[in-house]
């Protein structure tokens, strides 16, 4: 019997056995299916070193930061927390006191409070500085608003001779009556931080990491530039449906502002702050815990545009 060669792979020329051209073909497929396999593998690695990156980045609850000096501490509350901040060092701007004035407020409102406005504490103590009504320090409802709690106790302040260069400890007796006065020092650098940064003497050192706005949760440009100016002297106009207007004269007072829209960012539903040609820009990422270079100067660099939903 002759030698059997197969139809599909094989052929027989001059009595040699050889190949059919399609064993080749066979050869780039398996190139081909292993070029594929690396493209899908670096496709994998590639989305997976997204997704984890934009995890971390977008890691966490809803934060503040705030930064004095390049290199300094870096002091971090919630948005509650630092919008009341923002207010103990608004109204100090607007009744003309030092940073100084600003930073024992905010150093004893983290004592007694946490920056919380609470609504029990010993006995009778309410809101941020634990005031007492039966201590005449106003009615309860007097109490629980920031503005007249922050006025309240710059009223005491200004009482005590040389307040600016007494120690904390010594200040807090005389105006909270503290049991512990000496566990305000504990939380002086913080205060030093808040109030340098929220007081416009250090500038772009408050961002804060937030989610989007929701619908209709935005408050309006007027009930912005109201609150604005209310709480710190700086005055305010309205410039469009969603848009606030500061012209603060000085650029410290820019900054005051700037770090007051940023800091109550989320209550109000503030998307962007530029003052002058930096721009804080709302975001859940980490870009929103720094201010960036401005697409779009407002203009001076004492002119502050507040955008609002």
């Amino acid at each position: 019997m002759g030698r059997r060669v197969d139809a599909v792979h094989h052929r027989e020329e001059d009595g040699l056995i050889l190949s059919e051209e399609h064993r080749p073909r066979s050869g780039r497929r398996r190139w081909m299916g292993r070029f594929l396999l690396l493209v899908l593998f670096a496709a994998v690695v590639l989305g997976g070193y997204a997704g984890i990156t934009g995890l971390v980045r977008n890691f966490g609850p809803p934060s503040c930061v705030a930064v004095a000096v390049k290199g300094g501490p870096q002091v971090s509350f919630s948005p509650e927390q630092m919008a009341n901040a923002s207010t103990i060092a608004g109204v100090a701007v607007k009744r003309g006191l030092p940073p100084r004035a600003a930073s024992i407020a905010i150093t004893t409102a983290i004592q007694e409070s946490k920056l919380r406005n609470l609504r029990y504490g010993d006995r009778d103590s309410l809101g941020l500085f634990q005031q007492r009504p039966s201590q005449g320090w106003g009615t309860a409802d007097q109490i629980m608003n920031p503005v007249y709690a922050s006025n309240r106790f710059y009223d005491e302040l200004v009482k005590i001779p040389d307040f600016q260069h007494k120690r904390i400890t010594e200040i807090a007796q005389q105006i909270q009556r503290s049991g512990y006065p000496e566990a305000y020092a504990a939380h002086e650098t913080e205060g030093r931080t808040l109030a340098s940064v929220l007081t416009g003497q250090s500038s772009a050192g408050l961002g804060c990491r937030l989610a989007g706005v929701e619908a209709g949760a935005a408050a309006s440009a007027s009930t912005v530039a109201q609150e604005l100016t209310t709480q710190t002297g700086i005055g305010a106009s309205v410039r469009g449906p969603h848009v606030v207007q500061v012209a603060a004269g000085s650029a410290t007072k820019a900054w005051t502002a700037g770090a007051w829209a940023v800091a109550h960012a989320d209550a109000r539903g503030i998307t962007a702050v530029t003052v002058g040609n930096k721009t804080w820009t709302r975001s859940r990422d980490t870009s929103a815990a720094t201010w960036q270079a401005a697409s779009t100067p407002a203009g001076s660099p004492t002119t502050v545009r507040i955008r609002i939903g």
